[in-house]
């Protein structure tokens, strides 16, 4: 590896949070084509650090280098750069690694003539599971994720929901502590989409998983994660919890008033904000402003504020945003 690692970023900020996921300078290139080479860069120098405990989203379009990204962490990918998952490099210690991941792949990884069951059971001894420790516990995650009826038939036989719910129990079957989900909903209608998120989310917050969830999907991303990774063609674009990410930065409220409105709208528009709304006067304050604006407005109108509540973005707001920002850069 290239790259080292510097001290823990979040000891900076008086906190002691261990790191599921760390990754520093990280870069990877395809070289393609014969006789003219072609050189294809995915990733492009990130920097990033997980720690235990909060579900990840990692969100892009097609093409962004999610994918990517996952497989050098899993060890399949050689790349440049440093990277640790759970302390260890996946460069040197693949199997390591590994051995502590669980992956739900984007592509088809069904055996087709095999039981369903027999699938997971496999995968827990490639995992290094004693057979029979392996089989016990392919049965006891076909009945967690829903497929306890369906154990005994051809993989190769189940809808795409149900191929879905397959993969999840082939990352859980060795009870890994990590998790990457890979385009977990695709192809998975609006109810098995829901089953598949609640089940993701119950992992997380129930049994102390540390998730890693790539996708395309921001509804989906936005239901389950807590912080989110935006990528765009190979870099990243802009990270952090979701819950501050969608927090209003350009300072607009919504606000409820009682008393002569018109009026309140009129003082605001003096102070220099703007307004909008119909039942609720949405504000956006001026710059370097804050609500005194709002108040102030309000005892000048003659009017009460019986409501204030900042406005928050969606997660599509700030992916668009953040989108734009880096292509201007």
């Amino acid at each position: 590896m290239l790259t080292s690692f510097d001290a823990n970023p979040y000891s900076e900020r008086g906190l002691t949070l261990k790191l599921a996921v760390e990754i520093k300078g990280l870069r990877k290139t395809f070289i393609s084509g014969w006789p003219r080479r072609r050189e294809k860069k995915v990733l492009k120098g990130l920097d990033l650090s997980v720690p235990e405990g909060a579900l990840w989203g990692i969100l892009g379009p097609n093409g962004a280098g999610k994918t990517t990204l996952l497989r050098v962490l899993l060890g399949l990918l050689p790349a440049s750069g440093a990277a640790r998952v759970l302390g260890l490099d996946p460069m040197r210690q693949p199997r390591q690694v590994r051995a502590r991941l669980g992956y739900l792949p984007e592509s088809e990884c069904i055996i087709a003539g095999m039981f369903g069951v027999d699938v997971v059971s496999y995968m827990g001894r490639l995992a290094g599971m004693p057979q029979r420790d392996a089989f016990k516990r392919a049965h006891e995650v076909m009945y967690y994720v829903g497929l306890e009826e369906e154990r005994y038939r051809d993989a190769s036989e189940y809808s795409v929901g149900m191929q879905q719910r397959l993969k999840l129990a082939t990352a859980l079957v060795h009870d890994p502590p990590v998790l990457f989900l890979d385009e977990p909903t695709n192809g998975l209608d609006p109810k098995g989409r829901d089953e598949m998120l609640k089940l993701i989310r119950e992992l997380a917050t129930e049994h102390g998983k540390h998730v890693l969830l790539s996708s395309h999907l921001l509804p989906d991303v936005e239901q389950v994660c807590t912080h989110v990774v935006m990528l765009r063609e190979g870099r990243i674009a802009k990270q952090g919890p979701i819950e501050e990410l969608t927090t209003s930065a350009g300072g607009s409220y919504a606000v409820v008033v009682r008393g002569d409105a018109a009026r309140f709208r009129t003082e605001l528009r003096a102070a220099g904000a703007e307004e909008s709304g119909t039942e609720e006067v949405l504000v956006r304050l001026p710059a370097g402003a804050d609500t005194t604006v709002v108040f102030r407005a309000a005892v000048a109108a003659g009017a009460q504020v019986r409501g204030l509540r900042p406005v928050r973005r969606t997660l599509e707001d700030v992916f668009l945003d953040a989108v734009k920002d880096d292509h201007a850069g």
